[in-house]
């Protein structure tokens, strides 16, 4: 017995493995090894290696799809959206169209499922009308209690084309943050190493921010921040070593409360902009309520 899968648009240019993965079953790679070579998984009647990169209308032929055991067959983890969910959803759209969207999140809601949080923007969006027939791939991340702009590509044509912008840095983006102290100088660039793990490997990396004081006194800054590398935390880590912490950040800070906005991380990304065939694209959104309120409380420029 055997199935035949038409590759389109959407899958063209990935892995043989991967697809395989994301389409039929979340098995190890030394099981769909051994079934190419076996001849049990092939592209066009012909045995491809599993870094294999299908391209549209290729077909794949899969023979005796029972080969992979019950302990093997994907489960699926996705959230699904309830009605609130989707109530909520439809004022956080600030552009759609049929390559992609750019959306307003909300603080305290992963972008994708994480083992503390099965609730994420990804399969919310899946049940959006803005969504219908489509499937939202990630392109970027902004943290969980990160308000603000994040782009989503609803085809893989523009989602491998925006992951190149940001590798590229072709993608602008500035943020808004409220921190406890003042920076010395009114301008300048900050430049770190920063530590993340892998494993049990060390990873090393360069992070590079440029800052602007936007307004400050003795105890609170208002800073915007335009970020050249797109590392994990980068901001709230950067921020952290020049002795300045962002407000509401109890990962980077030693937890405190301030008046009746504990727990609210005062970073937004405020705007993004980028060209797509000598088109520009350039999108804002308004800080929180939240955010302005802080602002007030802390004698700070406000919006």
């Amino acid at each position: 017995m055997k199935e035949i899968y038409l590759i389109d648009n959407n899958s063209s240019n990935t892995r043989l493995d991967r697809w395989f993965r994301r389409n039929i079953s979340n098995v190890p790679q030394s099981l769909i090894e051994k079934n190419i070579r076996k001849g049990n998984i092939k592209v066009n009647d012909t045995k491809e290696k599993s870094s294999y990169k299908l391209q549209e209308k290729d077909r794949v032929i899969i023979y005796n799809k029972n080969f992979i055991p019950d302990k093997h067959k994907k489960k699926s983890s996705r959230y699904t959206a309830t009605k609130k969910d989707l109530k909520q959803s439809t004022s956080i759209f600030i552009e759609n169209n049929e390559n992609f969207a750019v959306i307003n999140k909300p603080a305290g809601i992963a972008v994708q499922p994480g083992t503390k949080s099965k609730k994420n923007i990804m399969d919310i969006l899946r049940y959006t009308k803005e969504f219908n027939g489509m499937n939202p791939f990630t392109v970027h991340r902004i943290d969980k209690e990160t308000t603000g702009l994040l782009i989503v590509a609803k085809n893989r044509k523009y989602a491998q084309l925006f992951t190149s912008m940001f590798r590229l840095r072709k993608i602008n983006k500035t943020y808004l943050c409220i921190v406890k102290g003042e920076m010395s100088k009114s301008k300048g660039t900050l430049k770190n190493v920063l530590y993340n793990y892998e494993g049990e490997k060390k990873i090393k990396n360069i992070a590079i921010t440029n800052y602007i004081v936007i307004d400050s006194n003795s105890n609170y800054s208002l800073l915007q921040l335009n970020p050249e590398t797109g590392r994990k935390h980068q901001l709230r880590k950067q921020l952290l070593i020049q002795g300045l912490p962002i407000l509401g950040d109890n990962k980077y800070r030693i937890s405190e409360s301030f008046n009746n906005h504990k727990n609210k991380l005062m970073l937004h990304a405020y705007k993004i902009n980028f060209s797509i065939n000598d088109k520009k694209f350039k999108f804002l959104a308004e800080p929180t309520l939240e955010f302005k309120k802080t602002l007030k409380e802390k004698y700070l420029k406000n919006f």
